[in-house]
């Protein structure tokens, strides 16, 4: 560790910032962002003498003390992004040398392969009739029954939401729905290892391949495998279809049949979309995404997206050729799946380069030539674009940051054989460089606050602790009720005969509460109530999570309590002034569910998981407005899973300064979660500090001997406010 002392010039203005070089490089832009109110992406740090940029690769420790800080234009920074792809350039020399590298494997190829066009176009042909598949609106059709689409909208709009985008354009809403989609094919599709036994459902064992019946070569089964029940021998077979239509019906396979299913997927809702084949014996997908502008990979197989390195980095295999097959043609993308070019030329042997050009070219005549001039001189843009964007992505540094796991699909003993299970240290997607992110959650506060008056009122009329869960009780059905209509037009009626009495008489004190679900009541003249949505759906899609686990605990809370009294306003029943609005910065998270700002959600559905924090990690929550509070207490929640992952040993710290100094408000040691989603509450020790940005450094996990990672199902930060009950 060393500590440093900068000074920063900015806007005409010069900062004092002391810093520990252990922290990162994201966390001296993250105060920086506390002192200039430039937000990390727009930032762009300079020496002050030698104007040489600062970035996650400079050496902290040895850098000049006077830094200049220069805010980026957000739209220039993403232009220059996509010409240059930004921090990842590689030097000159490193550059050089891959060159000189290429030109090295090109001059052997020459030597060892033949112009074999035959066996090249043998491997390309038939996915070039069967991707036209995609397009018969038949099969779309067919394709496009089976999902739920008003769930799936509803979650994409839900992601976008917790990024602080509830009005998300086309492009945006396209992508996020496309996410969506592979998550939930993801769930929806069988992997097959060995089928069980179609008798009596027990294991079997392979017994070798049979002929396809009449019914099976219908679907373009030509081959089969042949199971034998270890229980009853009984044959089960396994054929192995081609045409996507029958596995939207059948829902199970391998990678051949899950990449083939969800490309029709994707065609079935209009994104351009490839089947992907690698000749080292996989299968996926990409799409164009309008919204990134440019080819996205996804996995279905590992419901990963946006990662090409997975293979060579994450599976550790050793790739050739790589093909993607489209209704408008055939590309060699290899290029976008690896760093290692001069290593990949040296392993295509099959053909040369100029024959496996002229191949893509004449089969990609072949499918344009019934193509209107404008659309081909659109793919011929487009096809420019990707090229270029192929060579600048073979030239560009890793992302070092990135940790990328090794398969997960199929059996553990089959990815073994393949060479394709990585390292059992990363079995999933996870980054140890975490952006700043903004945390969208005041709605959780107001649903908090929300149980007050609710609270009160049940006290003043006299209720008892089971009238008061009888009344949770018949509320939470009714939120149920409301959960499973259509998000886009939810509504509901409780009717005059099912009504609760206690209910209609309180109907007023949940006045806050609908408030904060972004939902309206109406008293019908027939003694029905009819709730429904008071502004956009998606902020009530938003909340309804939270409500529900905030009423879960609520009955918990209550079957605690000796009695309902006036002492019994105050905490744990009622939790006021929740700390919300912030940004946070993590050590590490796991990518896509497992991200810092799931800390503080206010739901059970998800957690913060850093992968490498077993022995060590931190979580900063910085207020948005830079408002000072006084912090009296905090709950942590033990996560859904793994109880070896809970925090054990840890130290909560304030700074008054945005995170440039840091005082301890609170220690523990020892501590256990004895079940799964427990809520622990802790007052601070030290009281009477206000601060604007709180740190949590997690010293030790309840078991780090078998796990290297940490888990936290959620986070709540409370102030203290004048007139407000304590939490004792």
């Amino acid at each position: 560790m060393v500590a440093r002392k900068f000074v920063v010039h900015h806007g005409g203005s010069a900062f004092d910032l002391d810093y520990d070089t252990d922290d990162g490089f994201e966390v001296l832009k993250f105060q920086l962002f506390s002192l200039t109110s430039v937000p990390p992406d727009q930032q762009k740090i300079l020496g002050a003498d030698d104007n040489r940029a600062v970035s996650d690769e400079s050496d902290l420790e040895s850098i000049s003390d006077k830094l200049r800080l220069v805010s980026i234009d957000e739209e220039e920074t993403s232009k220059e992004m996509d010409k240059s792809a930004g921090d990842f350039a590689i030097s000159d020399e490193e550059l050089a040398r891959k060159l000189q590298a290429e030109e090295d494997a090109l001059m052997m190829q020459q030597f060892v392969t033949s112009e074999n066009r035959e066996q090249v176009e043998q491997r390309i042909r038939p996915y070039v009739s069967q991707v036209l598949m995609y397009e018969d609106p038949h099969r779309q059709e067919a394709a496009r029954k089976t999902v739920p689409v008003d769930k799936l909208e509803e979650k994409a709009m839900v992601a976008l939401a917790r990024e602080g985008n509830l009005k998300p354009a086309k492009d945006e809403f396209d992508h996020a729905f496309l996410l969506q989609l592979l998550f939930w094919f993801k769930q929806s599709f069988r992997w097959v290892n060995a089928p069980p036994c179609d008798s009596c459902n027990n294991e079997t064992i392979n017994q070798g391949m049979g002929v396809a019946n009449h019914s099976e070569s219908l679907y373009g089964a030509s081959r089969v495998e042949l199971y034998r029940c270890k229980t009853c021998s009984n044959v089960t077979r396994f054929p192995r279809y081609n045409d996507p239509l029958k596995l939207v019906e059948t829902r199970k396979g391998r990678c051949g049949e899950w990449a083939n299913c969800f490309t029709l997927y994707c065609r079935a809702f209009g994104y351009e979309s490839r089947l992907v084949l690698d000749f080292t014996d996989h299968v996926w997908t990409e799409c164009f995404s309008p919204y990134l502008r440019r080819w996205m990979h996804l996995d279905p197989c590992e419901g990963i997206y946006d990662n090409p390195l997975l293979y060579e980095k994450g599976w550790g295999k050793k790739l050739d050729y790589v093909i993607a097959l489209a209704r408008d043609g055939v590309y060699d993308v290899i290029k976008r799946y690896t760093r290692k070019w001069h290593e990949v030329l040296s392993r295509r042997v099959i053909t040369t380069e100029p024959a496996l050009a002229s191949i893509i070219t004449d089969v990609t005549r072949e499918q344009r030539k019934n193509f209107n001039s404008e659309m081909l001189l659109k793919l011929s843009e487009r096809d420019k674009s990707e090229a270029e964007e192929l060579e600048r992505n073979l030239f560009s540094k890793d992302d070092a940051s990135i940790s990328l796991p090794g398969r997960q699909s199929g059996d553990k003993q089959w990815r073994i054989s393949r060479s394709e299970f990585g390292s059992d240290e990363h079995c999933s997607l996870s980054s140890s460089s975490c952006p700043v992110r903004k945390c969208v959650d005041e709605h959780v506060t107001k649903i908090y606050n929300a149980f007050s008056p609710i609270i009160h009122q049940l006290v003043e009329q006299g209720s008892d602790k089971s009238t008061a869960k009888e009344l949770v009780e018949f509320f939470k059905r009714t939120l149920v009720s409301l959960r499973n209509s259509p998000f886009k037009t939810r509504r509901t009626a409780v009717n005059a005969v099912s009504t609760s009495s206690l209910f209609s008489k309180m109907l007023p004190s949940f006045g806050q509460l609908f408030d904060a679900l972004s939902l309206k009541s109406e008293l019908g003249v027939n003694g029905a109530i009819s709730i429904s949505l008071a502004s956009d759906p998606v902020k009530t899609s938003l909340a309804l999570p939270v409500v529900f686990h905030a009423l879960d605990d609520l009955i918990v809370n209550l079957n605690s309590c000796d009695k309902m009294n006036k002492e019994t306003i105050s905490w744990p029943l009622v939790k006021l002034n929740r700390i919300c609005s912030g940004f946070v910065l993590a050590s590490g998270e796991e990518l896509p569910f497992g991200i810092a700002t799931s800390a503080f959600d206010g739901t059970r559905m998800s957690k913060w998981e850093e992968p490498n924090g077993a022995t060590g990690c931190w979580i900063i929550y910085k207020v948005i407005d830079n408002r000072m509070h006084e912090l009296v207490a905090y709950e942590l929640m033990s996560a859904n899973d793994a109880p070896e992952r809970d925090p054990m040993d840890w130290i909560l710290e304030g700074s008054g300064d945005g995170g440039s100094s840091w005082d301890i408000l609170d220690k523990r040691t020892s501590e256990k979660f004895d079940k799964r989603y427990q809520r622990k509450t802790y007052e601070v020790i030290s009281r009477s500090f206000l601060a604007n940005t709180f740190r949590f450094r997690f010293q030790a996990v309840r078991d780090a001997k078998s796990t290297s990672r940490f888990q936290i199902g959620s986070i709540d930060l409370y102030m203290k406010t004048d007139g407000v009950p304590s939490t004792k």
